[in-house]
């Protein structure tokens, strides 16, 4: 039997802009923000088949969300893109960031198989397209709009430097660049960053998102740490960061956020040191305990996130889910905190993410108290 939308949308609009804010200024907001990051394609689909009524409506609206975070056409040559052509079930695009990839329909990830980066020549030769260029930012202009709308904080995104760089060397090559060859890994990176950096300036400016800012999404760790050494960090990229998110506060990004995956804790001392005002999205399974960042960081970083998606909301224990946000919540009491999942899976039951939306509700709701 399907539910009354009206008994589970719990959270309302009007006061996002406020809230966020407030929290990411370090200041009590009225209400605990909220941002779960992803819905699972088939997690949507068990949420459609329990509410039925809600078929016109995105599950993002249907729960609510207060910060969101748009992206136009990033890609170093976004002129290239399109399918060269199928196989079987394969299809093999150009997807922009100088390399054609084999995938599948519908599918998420993709294969390289070519690239056009493979040596000092070939960067030498290589022309990124504009980031003038207006074909970029038509549908990105229409998602800031659409979502400003609703009342959102909105913030724009570029990619990160290690990541882009590891689209356009190829991952592994780019690794063993950052040990065996330093010189060609700058060189790549400077390349990179100068790219991203335009577009982040274009994109502020086009969307009038100096209000809010700009969030770098760079997933450079895994559950265990950093996919590189903080050394390399300090010498390869801080520097960059620096240059980057100097120009973008320059400009008037109020604040610049950075997102990665997995566990950042050896390299967030220097993520303060290059200047950004928070991280996200703080994954509990990889050791990101956020009540205790928050003990360590409140005042220099913010913190978006912080609930674990992966064994605590999976678990379907009330209890447990009860003192695990709870916790989060009450960290978040002072500001410096938007809560949220890095994901929202298919081992995850629609009780288990209501008991946890419907608990930073009610009990994130400080106005009254």
């Amino acid at each position: 039997m399907s539910r009354d939308i009206k008994t589970v949308n719990i959270m309302t609009q009007s006061d996002s802009t406020k809230i966020v804010k407030q929290a990411l200024s370090f200041q009590t907001p009225d209400r605990l923000p909220v941002r779960d990051s992803y819905y699972w394609p088939e997690f949507v689909d068990t949420w459609r088949r329990h509410y039925s009524p809600a078929r016109n409506i995105s599950i993002e609206d249907f729960y609510g969300y207060d910060l969101h975070v748009a992206v136009a056409l990033e890609q170093f040559l976004p002129t290239r893109m399109r399918e060269i052509k199928r196989e079987g079930d394969s299809i093999y695009v150009d997807d922009g960031w100088g390399r054609i990839v084999r995938t599948k329909e519908n599918s998420e990830f993709c294969e390289p198989v070519e690239r056009l980066l493979n040596d000092y020549k070939d960067l030498e030769k290589i022309q990124f397209d504009s980031p003038s260029l207006d074909s970029r930012y038509v549908n990105f202009l229409t998602e800031v709009e659409n979502h400003k709308a609703k009342g959102r904080a909105v913030f724009i995104k570029i990619g990160g430097v290690f990541i882009r760089s590891g689209f356009f060397r190829g991952e592994m090559e780019f690794l063993m660049d950052l040990v065996a060859d330093q010189d060609f890994a700058k060189d790549i990176i400077v390349k990179v960053s100068d790219h991203l950096l335009q577009i982040g300036l274009e994109s502020l400016k086009r969307a009038e998102a100096y209000e809010y800012g700009v969030w770098i999404y760079d997933d450079m760790c895994d559950l265990r740490g950093p996919m590189f050494s903080p050394d390399i960090f300090e010498m390869l990229f801080l520097p960059v960061y620096k240059r980057m998110i100097t120009s973008l506060k320059a400009a008037g990004a109020r604040w610049v956020m950075l997102h990665s995956d997995g566990n950042l804790t050896p390299l967030l001392d220097m993520i303060v040191e290059a200047g950004f005002d928070g991280i996200n999205p703080v994954e509990y399974s990889a050791g990101m305990d956020v009540v205790k960042l928050m003990d360590r960081y409140y005042g220099k970083l913010s913190f978006i996130g912080g609930v674990c998606n992966t064994h605590i909301l999976p678990g379907g224990d009330l209890d447990a889910i009860r003192k695990h946000v709870t916790a989060i919540i009450n960290a978040g009491r002072n500001g410096g905190l938007v809560i949220g999942t890095h994901s929202v899976g298919t081992d995850i039951s629609l009780s288990s993410f209501e008991y946890y939306r419907k608990l930073v509700a009610d009990i994130g709701n400080f106005s009254k108290i």
